[in-house]
């Protein structure tokens, strides 16, 4: 049996309606990798979510958690390569932490969920690489009509909005691993199998780098920034107080 050591461990991440599910099918299909979707369809809570985030943003948020740190533990104990769409980081790095901080979950409720993160994380196997996928609002707008989920025409604007801002400074501070970004705004790679064939080959060049340390880094916009000097901002838990929150 393969060992489980040199299984290639690589995750999306990205907004609402970035094409994360999109891109984790072509991308399995085209390197043999086993895929882990985000559990969607079957959240009993995401519908009412949409409805009343104050009133089931906790509910929705530790069953992602829980089905996340599942699918975490799976991919820990793989022999073999895997995909992942959207991180366990995510969830609590930015929507539980934006749900907060607009009042829209209760600060008993989120230091619970925190502390629940923070026991979670000392099992998980952190991502060899991690593809974010960068979208404006009105391309997350215009794929989430063409998706067509009743329960996501009702998400504002202003939501989506304040995921991107919390994406951007997650992604400048993000220390896990290498990152490779990709501005789906420019890259149709469901349709356009020159855009899907430009993603992959980054990605194969990217994985290639974690073997051999000498090989350059592709000199492409895509490809990431520099990992920032500074230490990332400390995530709220472990006797912590919480972050302002404002309205």
């Amino acid at each position: 049996m393969p060992d489980a050591s040199s299984a290639t461990f690589v995750a999306i991440a990205g907004n609402i309606g970035s094409g994360k599910s999109s891109l984790t099918t072509l991308l399995a299909e085209k390197f043999g990798w086993k895929p882990y979707y985000e559990i969607v369809e079957t959240n009993p809570y995401l519908a009412d979510f949409y409805k009343d985030m104050r009133r089931w943003s906790f509910q929705l948020q530790m069953f992602f958690l829980t089905k996340r740190f599942r699918h975490q533990q799976e991919i820990a104990a793989s022999s073999i390569s895997v995909i992942q769409d959207r991180t366990i980081y995510e969830d609590a790095e930015i929507f539980a932490k934006n749900l907060y901080l607009h009042g829209n979950m209760e600060e008993r409720d989120y230091k619970t969920y925190v502390e629940h993160f923070h026991l979670m994380t000392n099992f998980l196997k952190t991502p060899d690489l991690l593809i974010y996928l960068k979208a404006e609002v009105p391309t997350l707008i215009e794929r989430i009509d063409i998706r067509g989920r009743d329960y996501e025409r009702s998400i504002p604007k202003e939501y989506l909005a304040q995921l991107n801002e919390h994406y951007n400074s997650w992604i400048a501070s993000y220390h896990r691993g290498p990152v490779v970004t990709f501005d789906v705004g420019k890259l149709n790679f469901v349709k356009q199998s020159k855009h899907l064939a430009q993603i992959a080959s980054v990605v194969s060049w990217e994985l290639a780098r974690l073997k051999n340390k000498e090989q350059a880094a592709l000199p492409l916009q895509t490809m990431p920034k520099k990992k920032p000097k500074a230490s990332p901002p400390r995530a709220f838990g472990r006797g912590d107080e919480p972050p302002p929150r404002y309205s």
